[in-house]
């Protein structure tokens, strides 16, 4: 494709509220092929981006998208994973608990597929990639770099950066099947977020774990709800840790690197015991256990 050919697609998203549309499934596999195979201008990629974002995504672009994703990832089939979706915008008032979460994991046949990357816009927080490059992972963790499993992709960051701002990426890039897990576990926010991973999702993994966790990982840290999808079921159910006797104060300033570091090598009695009800809701979820209860009492 050359840029000129590129045009009528950006004039799809670029035209404003009275002529914009949203392209259909094929017309969005055409425009990421050309993303990722550098056919675009880096100004009509930017331009595409923004405008994309302001228009409203539709659930058939971000489907077209992640089909196209499947012909560009390095895919690395771990038996017995679960895939877990983290923002690539990071964390910024608290520490990543997972990496802790998965020594209590051990003996549970369990392996915790994670993928991070540069930093993206907005949030500017502590990313994923930052705390598995600088703290000894447990043998039960496969940590994938999007430089190495998607390097297309990875392309985009240092214009990402540049534009500043979130763009539709944010969305499709926490899942994206590189262990081709049975099992996935994202983190939302958002209500309207619950409900686009679910119509995403749904038919890509056999069960699919939604947690309304901290700053948007599938990480909890107290009251939140969990949404299961699993053979067109859809249930919902609410954890609380302080139900179970925790009582982690979550913090309300910004956290360093070395911060988050530290609680992960050096953690308080509190933040192993909420790491031990991580582990115990993933053993819940998962059905290695009948109850969060007895998850706990196992580890």
């Amino acid at each position: 494709m050359t840029s000129r050919e590129f045009l009528p697609y950006l004039k799809c998203v670029g035209t404003g509220p009275k002529r914009n549309r949203d392209l259909t499934k094929e017309e969005m596999k055409t425009v990421m092929r050309a993303f990722l195979n550098k056919e675009v201008l880096p100004e009509q990629a930017a331009a595409f981006m923004l405008g994309w974002r302001v228009k409203g995504e539709s659930i058939e672009e971000f489907s077209g998208s992640l089909e196209v994703f499947d012909e560009f990832v390095k895919h690395s089939p771990l038996p017995n994973s679960i895939e877990f979706g983290y923002p690539y915008d990071g964390k910024i008032k608290n520490p990543y608990i997972l990496p802790l979460t998965a020594k209590y994991l051990q003996g549970f046949d369990i392996n915790l597929s994670l993928h991070g990357g540069l930093l993206q816009p907005a949030k500017e927080g502590t990313t994923l990639k930052e705390i598995c490059d600088n703290t000894p992972l447990e043998d039960n963790i496969y940590y994938y770099d999007r430089s190495e499993y998607f390097p297309e992709l990875y392309a985009f960051s240092e214009i990402r950066d540049r534009l500043g701002l979130r763009s539709s990426f944010n969305t499709i890039e926490k899942l994206l099947g590189i262990t081709q897990s049975n099992t996935a576990i994202i983190g939302a926010f958002h209500k309207p977020f619950v409900d686009k991973y679910i119509q995403l999702y749904k038919d890509r993994y056999k069960k699919l774990i939604i947690i309304k966790g901290n700053e948007g990982t599938p990480e909890i840290f107290s009251k939140c709800a969990v949404t299961i999808v699993e053979n067109d079921e859809i249930t919902e159910i609410k954890v609380d840790p302080k139900a179970y006797g925790i009582d982690y104060r979550k913090s309300t300033e910004r956290i360093s690197v070395e911060s988050s570091l530290a609680q992960l090598h050096n953690p308080t009695e509190a933040f192993k015991e909420l790491a031990q009800f991580n582990a115990a809701v993933i053993l819940f979820l998962t059905g290695k256990v009948t109850s969060i209860e007895e998850g706990l009492s196992l580890l």
